[in-house]
């Protein structure tokens, strides 16, 4: 079964949590905070990541049925067309440049005849259960990260000590995310990893500075 999100794409959705989440804790004033203050700050951390949740997993139903209509598109054009050219545009659109690039014209219109080989397609593009699946998954992957970094500020009642061991986990997860997107783009792990946290640590200060 196809993961829902690529490594790049849940490494960007990662990324975008742990900014979120990083916000809040990194703006509490440990010095003087106290049960209401890390309380509040939870509450505010825990409820952005769920709104952002469901905001991303509905952006994701969104771009799902949206690309499939698409597809659906570009499957018409191909049933409807024998011209070359015309042939080679939608390839080009459908495949990677470099697998049409290595096709000659004989073999994208012997493909273009299996395409119209194929059954009718439907009118319209629509939704299934293993897309609201997905979307979920979408949803739990984009909330949960919250919770490693936030977890050491409830079980501990000394802010101070929960401060650092969050942004321990902060740290170690940034350069996590880093070491996988490395491997998935074939970059170098340890000046990725390392990139990684400086660039995160830079937006969340960024995003602090200018009230976010």
């Amino acid at each position: 079964m196809k993961a829902v999100l690529d490594p790049m794409e849940r490494s960007m959705e990662a990324l975008f949590g742990l900014i979120m989440v990083l916000t809040f804790t990194l703006s509490l004033s440990v010095r003087s905070a106290g049960r209401a203050e890390v309380r509040e700050m939870l509450i505010g951390a825990l409820g952005c990541n769920l709104a952002w949740g469901i905001i991303d997993a509905c952006f994701y139903l969104m771009a799902t049925l949206g690309e499939r209509g698409r597809s659906l598109q570009r499957v018409r054009r191909l049933r409807a067309t024998g011209d070359n050219a015309a042939v080679t545009d939608a390839m080009q659109e459908a495949l990677p440049p470099v697998l049409v690039d290595l096709m000659t014209p004989a073999e994208l219109l012997r493909l273009r005849d299996r395409i119209a080989q194929l059954p009718e397609p439907p009118l319209y593009a629509t939704l299934t259960l293993q897309d609201v699946k997905g979307a979920a998954g979408v949803f739990m992957w984009v909330f949960l990260i919250t919770f490693p970094v936030a977890l050491p500020f409830v079980v501990t009642d000394d802010p101070v000590v929960a401060l650092r061991v969050s942004n321990a986990i902060a740290l170690f997860l940034l350069f996590f995310i880093g070491h996988r997107l490395a491997v998935f783009g074939g970059f170098r792990p340890w000046r990725t990893s390392v990139l990684m946290v400086v660039a995160g640590l830079a937006m969340v200060g960024m995003t602090i500075a200018l009230g976010g």
